[in-house]
């Protein structure tokens, strides 16, 4: 019962400590810009993955040095615009749109039927959370746009992620990619928030964002893939939208509308089920990715 029960909980809390560590991060932008935030993040993450894992004994082959570099890419571009948004708009709600990136990826890559409830569901979600009237709920636009385009990031991060697999181990990827991705984004942080990016009290925080919001959670999540199936693996973590909205609730104090908990659910929904729904092959012509 143990040994069962123990990978589940491993993969709630590595959900927990990266929503609690998105909540800090939050707190962090007043104090490092967001920009600065998202650079410390990846700077802390990438030596402490790096120091693991160390991807420079590896020798990777040609083919894999541009899968590599897009993925880095894919990731930092992800963390920044999710940040940013995440500066406009609540938690909970920036990860439900986030989300339909991976979301948009496993529909896609499916023939079934039930592929399209699936969609037109997260369709609804992502609809009900358009800031399409002018009420004191109503989200920032950008906000939202700029959590649909991490979203995006995130998918073109699976496809790459993917291809990268066949290529590179697991473990030396993630380095990689998150040294990549902290090179490309570091210099956001240097030109927008140079001044306070390394400040005595943004350092302490940006250590533990980058320690809770990435290094940690890739640990926990590596160690409970191995041991539940890939399908569990993918049906728990569809419920990061809902830890997101109840740390933004109890941290940030984020309170949603009742609409707006019902977006999210759709979101989680579709998810669990485009998770949960078998996936048939796709025919050679069909292949999306």
């Amino acid at each position: 019962m143990k040994d069962k029960f123990l990978p589940i909980f491993t993969l709630l809390l590595a959900m927990a400590s990266i929503q609690y560590g998105a909540s800090v991060a939050k707190n962090l932008f007043p104090i490092a810009g967001v920009a600065g935030a998202s650079s410390l993040r990846l700077i802390v993450a990438a030596l402490a993955l790096c120091a693991i894992f160390r991807p420079w004994k590896t020798k990777f082959a040609k083919g894999s040095i541009k899968n590599l570099v897009l993925y880095g890419a894919s990731l930092g571009l992800m963390n920044l615009s999710f940040y940013f948004a995440l500066a406009k708009i609540p938690l909970g709600i920036a990860v439900a749109l986030e989300f339909t990136g991976p979301l948009a990826v496993a529909i896609l890559g499916g023939t079934r039927k039930l592929d399209f409830l699936w969609a037109l569901l997260a369709g609804v979600g992502i609809y009900l959370l358009l800031p399409m009237k002018e009420t004191d709920a109503a989200l920032d636009p950008m906000g939202v746009f700029l959590a649909l385009l991490a979203g995006l990031f995130w998918a073109l991060y699976i496809v790459f992620g993917k291809r990268l697999g066949t290529q590179v181990r697991g473990p030396v990827a993630a380095s990689s990619g998150m040294a990549i991705a902290a090179i490309i984004v570091a210099p956001w942080g240097l030109v927008l928030n140079a001044s306070v990016m390394f400040a005595p009290e943004a350092l302490p925080m940006g250590i533990f964002v980058g320690l809770f919001s990435s290094a940690i959670p890739y640990s926990l999540e590596m160690s409970a893939l191995k041991r539940i199936p890939s399908q569990t693996f993918s049906i728990l973590m569809s419920l990061e939208p809902a830890f997101a909205s109840v740390i933004g609730l109890v941290f940030l104090g984020e309170n949603l509308t009742g609409v707006q908990w019902l977006a999210i659910g759709c979101v989680i929904v579709a998810s669990q089920g485009s998770s949960f729904t078998p996936k048939m092959p796709l025919s050679k012509g069909k292949q999306k990715f």
